[in-house]
């Protein structure tokens, strides 16, 4: 791995701002994703998996470690088409079918629809990622609009129960529910107080489920990232506040995507077979609980 494009996020960053929900091509370092650096092993040969938020970010690095691993590759978002388009190109520069869904994973009836179409495209379900999220900054708790706080559960938590509940009918033993929480959900950041919160329902929602889908044999983990420079954070902070991003880590800096990718191939893989209710944090040194 080199160190070349890990060393481009350490801050100070760029000030920099974009338009919710943000693109990767305009952010200052590129992220990188593992487009150049990560080699697959067969690991997930024949498996097929539907990635939320499959576009950009953490999203992006796993659905091309998924391809190179040999999985085929739903990406679900929600209206980033080039972004979505240049991650569908990686999966098939892998060999693997990709299949893109853009739309809104707020409705229950578009997560049913991920899920028809994935079953329609693959014959059946074998990963679940739920990883697509909301977040906005707010300083005050009075300046949280109560829209923002509803909006910010229904991407972030109600979407990943309408996925599950619709995907179960179509995955096997054997086969994976991987959900994105946080740091937030350990150490909620004040200024992000829908975020965080919906982040420690993640949390508990993949320890409930894991228990509830063990006897069918299906596993259920989460991934707790800590900061991940994505167009997440260009878009949905201050500039001031992109510019020393991730800089409180005992690493100093944010990670890159590709950094977060091989979190979700192990727990996706058939030798995680004892491992679930997990919460794996990469988080670049912050312990959690």
């Amino acid at each position: 791995m080199s160190d070349e494009t890990l060393e481009a996020v350490k801050p100070p960053l760029p000030e920099q701002r974009q338009e919710v929900p943000g693109r990767t091509d305009e952010m200052d370092p590129r992220p990188d994703h593992g487009e150049e650096s990560y080699r697959g092993s067969g690991r997930l040969a024949g498996k097929k998996a539907i990635i939320t938020g499959g576009d950009s970010g953490i999203g992006r690095a796993v659905a091309i470690a998924y391809a190179r691993e040999g999985a085929d590759v739903l990406i679900a978002y929600l209206s980033e088409d080039e972004d979505a388009q240049e991650t569908a190109r990686w999966i098939e520069q892998a060999g693997q079918e990709a299949v893109l869904v853009p739309g809104d994973i707020s409705a229950a009836a578009h997560c049913r629809a991920i899920v028809d179409k994935a079953v329609e495209a693959f014959g059946r379900v074998d990963i679940l990622v739920n990883n697509a999220a909301h977040q906005m900054t707010y300083e005050n708790l009075e300046d949280i609009p109560d829209e923002e706080w509803d909006k910010t559960f229904a991407i972030n938590i109600h979407a990943m129960f309408y996925l599950a509940k619709a995907a179960l009918p179509h995955m096997r033993e054997g086969s994976a529910i991987i959900n994105t929480t946080s740091v937030n959900a350990d150490t909620p950041k004040p200024t992000l107080l829908p975020y965080a919160t919906t982040k420690g329902a993640v949390q508990n929602f993949t320890g409930g489920l894991a228990q509830l889908l063990g006897q069918k044999k299906i596993r259920v983990n989460c991934v707790a990232p800590g900061p991940v420079w994505t167009p997440l954070i260009p878009s949905t902070m201050p500039p001031d506040q992109v510019k020393e991003f991730g800089k409180s880590t005992p690493l100093g800096r944010p990670a890159q995507p590709r950094e977060l990718a091989p979190a979700y191939v192990m727990l996706a893989t058939d030798e995680a077979s004892y491992i679930s209710g997990a919460t794996i944090a990469v988080t670049g040194g912050k312990p959690i609980l």
